[in-house]
C-alpha cells in the first residue's frame, strides 16, 4: 500500500472499516511512514478532537491513538491466528478423508 491509498483510507480506519488485509496492510505502512502517520495524527485530532471537545472531556490525543493502533494490532494477530487455526483443521478434516478411504478399500 502506499501514501496515497493510505491517505485515503485514514476515515475508514477511524471509523473502523477496514477488513483483516486492508487493516494490516495500513497498520504496516503508517508504522514505517512518519509523513502518513502525521496526517492520520491530523485527522484523528479533528474527528476524535471534536468529538470529545463538543462532549466536555478532556483527551490525550498521543494516547487515544497509540490506543487504536494497538487494538488494530490485536485484530491482526487475531485475523492470522484464526486464519492458522483454520488451515490446520482443513488439514485434520483432510487426513481424515484419506483414513476414512484407506480403511474403507482395506
Amino acid at each position: 500500500m502506499d501514501c496515497k491509498e493510505v491517505e485515503k483510507k485514514i476515515p475508514s480506519f477511524l471509523d473502523d472499516e477496514l477488513d483483516g488485509r486492508e487493516l494490516a496492510e495500513f497498520v504496516e505502512h503508517i508504522e514505517g511512514c512518519p509523513e502518513c502517520m502525521e496526517e492520520l495524527s491530523i485527522q484523528f485530532l479533528v474527528a476524535e478532537g471534536m468529538e470529545q471537545l463538543e462532549q466536555g472531556n478532556n483527551f490525550n490525543l498521543q494516547e487515544a491513538l497509540h490506543c487504536k493502533l494497538s487494538i488494530a494490532d490485536d485484530r491482526i494477530w487475531i485475523n492470522r491466528m484464526l486464519r492458522h487455526i483454520l488451515l490446520v483443521l482443513e488439514c485434520m478434516v483432510v487426513v481424515s478423508i484419506v483414513m476414512a478411504l484407506i480403511m474403507v478399500s482395506v
